[in-house]
């Protein structure tokens, strides 16, 4: 049996589901809905998660929401799995609120916090779309786990070949480094087309005894077979925020650490894969109109009041549709009360339920979601049209265009390539129409997207964000995009194989990811090696701070990481080094002696944060370190008590000053900035200072007074 939790996970046969991954690809239109209910050839997209559980014998379920946590529930308890209803299949089905989640790294530390989870279960996200049987993939994690007990997780991959397939992802390419004898996972890295040159970072033993493979070629749809150790390691690092980029790689590169193994599952057969973003919903569709995700075909009828037929020339059709004379429908699916003019040509395109599409329009490679008006002689190439819009006659709707919930366009209009149109601002705010875009009588603007937190990262959110993923918009020639092959890994591997941990250094170049020498950073590679790095050396696992200074520098340039990435880095270090003193199991240190441990006992570290993390002696370094390490006591109470993160972060701010890392301008500076202000968690943790910037304070004045009285 499995539980379920939504984004999903999914268990022992309970499974856990995701309904959000708090990423923001599906803008403007998850503004209104959240992705999972968004609709999929006429289908809400969690109907096919559930199904999936169902047809892999899932009885308890649990769900956990981000945005628009009740429309989900309110669409659960409205629909055939509501838990009260005798439709539904599951024994359980909850959902769990979590109100200040922030990523589903929150969820998972929330959900090892409630101690319901005693066996294996399953982790999927609200947006996969699979038809594969689990059954061999479960066999094999209960045999491992039986033969050691170490073995926490089982990743079921897709093996989808070497050339172009397009439900692989493309903004970003996984790369899993696997023992294809154990099949045993390695090491993780993710590649985009923006990122500067990659190498694999492995510690050389973890090739003693082991083969190793690239593996770039899989379709991951992140479908986790986990124990309940998966949990606790979630739990212990705070700073984990995502699956992939996060825990796994670095669950990976502390495995001595940990000592926790963890497996892929990689099949042949079967269909499955996640709607992340737009170009994987527009796969995704067609796949599903094509038969690849049969039985759910849309004639399967998924929602109790739906009534799709397939009629000639592969169109799925609900009842009362209306299709005028000398009208074209081909490879499409057209939903009930949808009314089509004549000599109109409808192709490769999904329409909703009581649309009205008028005489001489053509409709092509699009989506049309519910109540939308299309006039006569428009024409819509590879676009998303959200419910109740309206375009006008004669009027043009250009490739990668999204028009959101309730938007209006004018007559006889030319939307250009990729405009996206919408009501509201990023921050659900009301957009002032701009007739130049949308027409006099048009109603809706240009959709500005949300800033990335990291400088540098627009241009991938850039693509990610589109509906066609398309790099020609970008300055890139062909030596500037990244590629990887299995050639790339052979060329190293002899020579990485045969490294031992005696050899100079603990860090192995095994192969090259990329030939990309754009320069372009890779952020979260940066921010999960760096991390690692200096916590392998706080620890006093490897090295010393001089070669590590070398090492964390040569990283930051070959990511071009910013400022901000590098203090944020440091900081996190430091503090979860502090966190894991305090948690240390039977002798664990209160916040001041942790505090100094982690600031002083490496010979080093204290000169390393004031050169490396802080980077100056002016005020404002100052302050932006002192808001990083702020931050990062802020993010360790998701493993620790509020209380006890505030009083690190006074003790760490208090041995900074001591050490002359941080001076006392600096300081007073930090508690002046208003950043330090925001959020639920970061006043909190901040208050606890308060003692300290008195006593700066004071001694200030004092300092003041004497100088007054060597005047006199």
């Amino acid at each position: 049996m499995l539980d379920l939790f939504t984004s999903l996970f999914v268990s022992d046969t309970r499974p856990q589901l995701i309904a959000d991954d708090f990423r923001t690809r599906f803008l403007p239109f998850s503004l209104d809905k959240p992705r999972c209910l968004l609709p999929l050839a006429n289908t809400p997209l969690i109907e096919y998660t559930l199904e999936f559980l169902v047809m892999n014998d899932v009885q308890h379920v649990y769900i956990y929401c981000g945005a628009h946590q009740e429309q989900i529930e309110r669409y659960i308890h409205d629909s055939r799995w509501s838990p009260i209803a005798r439709s539904c299949p599951f024994t359980t089905l909850e959902f769990i609120r979590v109100a200040d989640a922030r990523s589903v790294g929150d969820f998972l530390r929330d959900l090892e916090k409630r101690n319901i989870i005693s066996g294996d279960f399953l982790l999927v996200h609200g947006d996969l779309v699979s038809n594969m049987s689990l059954e061999g993939a479960l066999a094999a994690h209960k045999a491992r786990r039986e033969a050691n007990r170490d073995s926490c997780m089982t990743m079921v991959l897709r093996e989808a070949g070497e050339g172009d397939h397009h439900t692989k992802a493309r903004a970003i390419t996984p790369i899993f480094i696997v023992d294809p004898r154990k099949n045993r996972c390695l090491h993780y890295e993710e590649m985009d087309p923006f990122q500067a040159d990659r190498y694999v970072d492995l510690d050389p033993t973890v090739l003693e005894g082991a083969e190793a493979e690239s593996r770039s070629d899989l379709i991951d749809a992140q479908i986790d077979i986990c124990t309940p150790d998966v949990l606790a390691l979630w739990s212990e690092s705070f700073d984990y925020e995502v699956p992939r980029a996060n825990f796994l790689h670095g669950v990976l590169k502390d495995w001595e650490l940990n000592g926790k193994l963890i497996h892929t599952e990689i099949v042949t057969e079967g269909y499955s894969a996640r709607a992340t973003n737009l170009q994987m919903y527009d796969a995704i569709s067609h796949d599903v109109l094509s038969g690849w995700v049969y039985p759910f075909t849309p004639d399967c009828n998924l929602l109790k009041n739906q009534n799709f037929h397939l009629r000639g020339n592969n169109v799925y059709q609900e009842d009362d549709v209306l299709i005028g004379d000398d009208a074209v429908t081909i490879d499409a699916v057209l939903g009930q009360d949808t009314h089509i003019g004549s000599k109109s040509i409808i192709k490769n395109s999904i329409i909703g339920r009581n649309c009205k599409i008028g005489s001489n329009v053509r409709l092509i490679n699009s989506f049309i979601w519910d109540d939308v008006e299309i006039a006569d002689d428009v024409v819509v190439e590879h676009a998303v049209i959200a419910d109740a819009a309206y375009v006008g006659k004669g009027t043009a709707i250009r490739e990668g265009s999204l028009l959101s919930y309730g938007v209006r366009i004018g007559e006889k209009l030319d939307i250009h390539a990729s405009t996206v149109i919408s009501l509201l601002t990023y921050d659900n705010k009301p957009l002032g129409s701009q007739s130049q875009v949308v027409g006099e009588q048009g109603k809706g603007a240009i959709f500005e997207y949300p800033e990335e937190d990291e400088a540098g990262a627009e241009e991938l959110a850039r693509l990610e964000n589109s509906l066609i993923y398309n790099l020609d918009q970008f300055d890139l020639d062909s030596s500037s995009v990244s590629s990887f092959g299995d050639n790339d890994f052979s060329e190293d591997h002899s020579e990485a194989a045969s490294a031992t941990p005696s050899q100079p250094t603990a860090r192995s170049r095994l192969s090259s990811f990329a030939s990309d020498d754009s320069g372009a950073p890779n952020y979260s590679s940066f921010h999960a090696d760096a991390v690692h790095g200096l916590l392998e050396v706080l620890r006093g696992s490897v090295g010393d701070f001089d070669s590590e200074k070398l090492e964390f520098t040569s990283l930051r340039l070959a990511n071009n990481a910013s400022d901000v990435a590098m203090r944020k880095a440091v900081a996190t270090a430091f503090v979860r080094r502090a966190v894991e003193l305090m948690n240390a199991e039977g002798n664990g240190l209160d916040a001041v002696k942790a505090a100094k441990e982690a600031l002083t006992s490496r010979i080093g570290a204290s000169a390393f944060v004031a050169d490396v993390g802080v980077g100056g002696d002016s005020v404002s370094e100052q302050v932006e370190f002192a808001l990083a390490v702020q931050r990062a006591c802020a993010s360790s109470a998701k493993v620790i008590e509020t209380g006890k993160a505030g009083n690190l972060l006074a003790s760490m701010l208090q041995q900074m000053y001591d050490l002359d890392i941080l001076e006392e301008e600096g300081l007073l500076a930090w508690w002046e900035d208003a950043r330090g202000k925001e959020g639920d968690v970061m006043p909190v943790v901040r208050a606890k200072c308060q003692a300290l910037i008195e006593w700066l304070e004071n001694a200030e004045e004092e300092s003041d007074e004497d100088d007054d009285e060597d005047d006199d």
